[in-house]
């Protein structure tokens, strides 16, 4: 089990800026068809980045179980 926060996006929400997709160090984010960011958990390290940048605020962090 992963103990390590990751980032919820709400996707009704993002406005796919990719400010999130650019400060993250694995590059573990990407935004999809030009509407919403998409988190892939494999290279996600829970550093927070995405959510602290975020400019419409609308990345949370959670630990997922």
């Amino acid at each position: 089990m992963r103990k390590q926060p990751l980032p919820v996006v709400e996707r009704r929400s993002c406005v796919a800026c990719g400010t999130c997709q650019s400060v993250c160090p694995r590059g573990a984010i990407s935004v999809r068809y030009g509407i919403y960011a998409v988190v892939d958990p494999e290279r996600c390290i829970g550093c927070g980045m995405c959510s602290r940048e975020c400019p419409a605020e609308i990345i949370r962090m959670e630990v997922c179980t």
